[in-house]
């Protein structure tokens, strides 16, 4: 799929490194920007691409990623403890400053994106418009509850190979990541896999730094030290409007994004039926049409 060209592009310093970053349209236009915040942790703006549409309908987009990924700055080598929440939410405010839209922007986060951005929205930033909140769980602790629950009717013999292996930690085995593929055709990505995807999926294993420290070896065995983390009791805090978004068949289940449409003052919530993980593949089309309906409603 092609997707438009980038209208800017490049790299901001984040302290001793670089955030990069993509814009389609006009961040000058005086419409509302949309900048976009990826998954994982540790996943990169790649699979999002296709809410550069939203630029033909009159939204600038500025994608980016987050720092030890894609084309910003890897760091390897650093402890665990210096990936954190905090880490990225500062990567975000200084984005925000260096491309001069934080007097007027919303933000769109995906996955970890998501609590990423309530977590920034909380903090009632004076230029943020708009919150999409896309297929996250409020609470990591419920996301791990709803994952046992989705793969425990995984088949048989699926299931017998993911306790398997992560009982000997041998998670890399290919026995275990066919079976963890199992798990994603029926709650990540219920379409053939898009370029754009597996390039994001690439770049997790190359480096998969951020997303091993932070999340664990997949979707659903978090070990990581987000394990635990929430932003359900921030909810209340967030005094813009916010669209969430679900899948039916979302490992982000009802349980775990039903927070943010009751803790949040002015929330709505789309359901997409056909969809699981990533609707803006899935139903593309319907997509585009729920989030700038929305943006038309709550932005300039």
């Amino acid at each position: 799929m092609r997707f438009p060209c980038a209208t800017a592009e490049g790299t901001v310093r984040f302290g001793d490194n670089e955030t990069w970053y993509r814009v389609t349209g006009d961040t000058g236009s005086g419409r509302t920007p949309l900048v976009v915040l990826h998954g994982g942790p540790g996943s990169t703006h790649d699979y999002l691409l296709r809410l550069t549409a939203l630029a033909d309908r009159g939204w600038p987009v500025v994608h980016y990623d987050q720092l030890g990924n894609g084309r910003s700055t890897h760091l390897p080598r650093r402890p665990p403890n210096f990936w954190s929440v905090q880490l990225f939410l500062d990567e975000l405010a200084n984005l925000l400053g260096a491309l001069a839209i934080a007097g007027d922007y919303a933000l769109f986060g995906q996955s970890w994106g998501g609590m990423l951005a309530a977590a920034h929205a909380a903090g009632r930033p004076s230029g943020l418009r708009a919150l999409v909140i896309a297929n996250a769980p409020a609470s990591m602790p419920l996301w791990r509850r709803e994952a046992a629950r989705l793969r425990a009717a995984l088949p048989p013999e699926a299931q017998a190979a993911l306790f398997r292996h992560e009982a000997a930690g041998t998670t890399g085995a290919g026995e275990y990541q066919d079976a963890v593929g199992v798990f994603y055709a029926r709650h990540v990505c219920r379409v053939p896999w898009p370029d754009e995807l597996t390039a994001s999926y690439l770049e997790i294993h190359t480096d998969p730094t951020v997303y091993h420290t932070m999340n664990g070896p997949n979707e659903f065995h978090v070990t990581g030290t987000l394990r635990d983390w929430s932003v359900e009791e921030l909810l209340p805090e967030i005094a813009v409007p916010a669209l969430v978004l679900s899948g039916r068949h979302d490992e982000a289940t009802p349980a775990a994004v039903r927070p943010f449409r009751d803790g949040i003052g002015d929330a709505r919530w789309e359901v997409f039926e056909e969809s699981s993980h990533l609707p803006h593949i899935e139903e593309p089309e319907r997509f585009l049409d729920v989030v700038a309906g929305f943006l038309g409603e709550v932005t300039r």
